[in-house]
């Protein structure tokens, strides 16, 4: 597996934490991370709700995996986030193969962050869109 592409904060955060127990276990796939702009991939199969869909909580798990961290980012060293609040707007949804997340910045403030997370199929089809306001605490 190819190892992501950090920006040189993202790195050093990186060395010290991964994205998680709950994102290795849905088999989340970081890309690529900067505060500006974070990927991530996950499959389609073990995320799935009774209809074969993928469920709409494993969306939203992507999307705020992806924004928390790229948040964290923005913090570091000095400081951390911590999510404080997540919206999703589920518009579609795969039956199979993988699903992409990108993370645009919308907002990096000194106390507050915000990240839209779009979120395609393998045909560029949105699925869902997740956006995360995180609070930047210090250290």
């Amino acid at each position: 597996m190819n190892e992501p592409v950090l920006s040189p904060q993202a790195a050093e955060l990186w060395k010290d934490r991964q994205m998680g127990a709950l994102a290795d276990r849905m088999g989340i796939r970081l890309l690529e991370l900067s505060a500006e702009r974070a990927v991530a991939t996950m499959p389609v199969e073990g995320n799935t709700q009774p209809l074969g869909l993928v469920h709409g909580g494993a969306y939203v798990v992507l999307g705020e995996s992806l924004g928390s961290f790229a948040a964290n980012v923005w913090a570091a060293p000095s400081g951390y986030a911590v999510g404080i609040e997540v919206n999703a707007s589920h518009s579609g949804s795969a039956k199979s193969g993988t699903v992409t997340a990108v993370c645009t910045a919308l907002n990096l403030g000194k106390t507050l962050t915000l990240h839209e997370i779009v979120i395609t199929d393998e045909a560029g089809r949105r699925l869902s869109t997740v956006r995360i306001t995180n609070l930047i605490r210090s250290r």
